[in-house]
């Protein structure tokens, strides 16, 4: 699809990097994306393509062995990817939320010790903040450290931890009460921990276990998971930053660049959902000509292809906000807000053009309806997105006097 979601301003590399990761789509993701999904098995050589293309350090700075490029270079990666297959690009996102808040808050021990690691693939990122009984109220959390000697001691269970068993790195989020004098607002007595683990399930190292693949409707092949920590000892020297009580901050910073991903994974779903519809309407045929000679399919089109090339404005717009170092959280509700939202009414438009088809397994917009309604709640859902975007307007237009 030559003319929808371009980008203006791209350089020659930039360019040059979106080709590739567009032709190993094309080659490696696209025709076995369904096969795959409907089997919930994990894509290895997919990810080990992603690997050799330096995908895992595509953010990490080259002194690190990364390639060192932007956010927005990331994310029209990432709406390549998931053009291809939705939960390949989420296996991505959390290695790079956690590299981006070791690269952004970690000690130099820390830096060094894992992100050339990570720039390889050899050390995998996921990371974990909400729980099983708080939602989006993140100030709601009961995990919690308590310092003994040298270490912390680590309680707790954490829920819909995004690469919870192929993982070896889990930054975690847990409540710190030393060294926070009672009364003192939640959000300021987090820490997050940087948890090393073996992949896999069951005990994974002494004290955490990771229990097993949580069954989903979509976003398959992707293992998402619980985390249990049952008296787990971490080194006070993994703390990321190396002090308590910044945890919200940190999680927050990453949560801003992970929403521009779920928007570039909103406008890759609805790019691939139009190019089906568009496709598909042009060999069905009904009252002796194609379906979208109709002008019925034709205005659908027209109102796909639109919503297409907005949220794919929007999501570039906050990623260059967050390169320029600007504060991005409103571009960012927006982009991810109004990308999963569109993402959603594109994906059912291309399967109401395909009629009964769409139903059937056989057709890949079967699977594309059943990934999209996982964009309109993670990373935080519309409502969620609603109250960051008012409140920042409310900063932005606050009357004076």
């Amino acid at each position: 699809m030559a003319r929808l979601a371009q980008t203006a301003g791209l350089t020659d590399v930039q360019r040059e990097i979106l080709k590739t990761v567009r032709e190993f789509v094309d080659k490696e993701i696209i025709p076995v994306a369904t096969e795959l999904e409907h089997r919930d098995e994990y894509p290895q050589a997919i990810v080990d393509g992603l690997k050799e293309l330096g995908l895992f350090g595509l953010m990490i700075p080259e002194e690190y062995g990364g390639l060192g490029e932007s956010l927005l270079t990331y994310a029209l990666c990432v709406e390549e990817i998931a053009r291809g297959w939705m939960s390949v690009s989420g296996i991505i996102n959390t290695h790079f939320i956690v590299a981006y808040m070791l690269k952004q808050h970690g000690t130099q021990e820390q830096k060094d010790y894992f992100l050339p690691r990570m720039a390889l693939g050899e050390v995998r990122g996921a990371f974990s903040m909400s729980e099983p009984a708080l939602g989006s109220d993140v100030s709601a959390i009961s995990s919690k450290a308590v310092k003994d000697g040298d270490e912390y001691v680590l309680n707790g269970q954490k829920m819909w931890l995004t690469n919870g068993g192929s993982s070896t790195l889990v930054a975690v989020l847990v409540r710190s009460d030393e060294g926070h004098p009672e009364g003192t607002a939640p959000h300021k007595s987090m820490t997050t921990f940087l948890v090393e683990k073996e992949p896999g399930f069951g005990e994974v190292r002494p004290g955490l276990t990771i229990p097993g693949k949580i069954d989903k409707m979509g976003y398959k092949g992707v293992d998402t998971t619980e985390l249990i920590m049952d008296g787990l000892r971490i080194p006070a020297n993994r703390i990321l930053g190396g002090q308590t009580g910044r945890g919200f901050y940190q999680m927050m910073d990453g949560v801003e660049v992970g929403r521009v991903n779920v928007a570039a994974r909103g406008c890759g779903v609805a790019q691939r959902a139009f190019e089906l519809g568009v496709s598909y309407a042009q060999q069905r045929h009904t009252f002796g000509k194609a379906i979208a000679e109709h002008q019925a399919i034709q205005f659908k089109l027209a109102e796909m292809a639109t919503k297409v090339e907005a949220a794919h404005a929007m999501m570039v717009n906050a990623a260059r906000k967050k390169d320029s170092g600007e504060r991005n959280d409103l571009e960012a509700g927006m982009a991810k807000y109004l990308a999963s939202e569109y993402c959603k009414e594109v994906v059912e438009d291309a399967f109401r053009i395909h009629g009964g088809y769409g139903f059937s397994k056989e057709y890949e917009i079967e699977r594309l309806y059943r990934e999209a309604p996982m964009l309109l709640i993670g990373e935080g859902t519309a409502e969620i997105q609603k109250m960051i975007i008012g409140r920042r307007l409310l900063e932005e237009y606050r009357l004076q006097g």
